[in-house]
């Protein structure tokens, strides 16, 4: 499936992003043809964790979610990691981000840690998910039908919903954007 033409924003901040859950998607969708951003809080590395507790690599972002809009995009990716997903979830720019793509009928698609962030963007309600399963209760007290798989790809409402529970998901995840994204061609 060749994504050639289409442009995806991944966002993250500055520390605490599960280093497997940003660079998985980001490789996959690029060698399926896919431009891929990468916005970040600031315009500073972004230093990712391995399991929330070791260091992980560096990443230079390229833009920052100040900077980022949805209307340049195709989709949206959010990565785990708690440390990542929990800054995320309160930071104005990420919540209207999301929100954007959403409201434009864009897939939104979020992985462990990540579906905090749809929490607080208002986008969960009346869907299926999936997540990491320790946010299962936020989830479903904002409305959300929570599942237990590998990924859940609701296209029930306005924009398609890919989520998925940990990284050893992430073949399953970053294969849904792909086809999604393929689909909407």
């Amino acid at each position: 499936m060749s994504l050639d033409g289409k442009h995806v924003l991944v966002l993250t901040t500055n520390y605490g992003t599960e280093e497997h859950e940003l660079n998985h998607p980001v490789a996959v969708l690029r060698d399926a043809g896919a431009a891929v951003t990468v916005a970040a809080l600031r315009d500073e590395p972004v230093l990712t964790l391995l399991s929330d507790r070791r260091l992980g690599s560096a990443y230079a972002p390229d833009t920052t979610l100040a900077e980022a809009t949805a209307d340049a995009y195709d989709a949206v990716v959010v990565p785990g990691g708690t440390v990542n997903a929990d800054r995320l979830r309160t930071d104005a720019d990420a919540q209207r981000l999301v929100s954007a793509f959403a409201g434009a009928g864009k897939p939104v698609a979020a992985i462990c840690h990540g579906p905090w962030l749809l929490v607080e963007a208002g986008i969960v309600r009346d869907r299926q998910l999936t997540s990491y399963p320790s946010l299962r209760s936020d989830l479903e007290n904002a409305g959300g039908s929570w599942r237990d798989r590998e990924v859940v790809v609701d296209d029930s409402g306005r924009h398609p919903l890919i989520t998925s529970r940990r990284p050893d998901d992430l073949e399953a995840f970053s294969a849904a954007i792909v086809r999604v994204l393929s689909e909407d061609t």
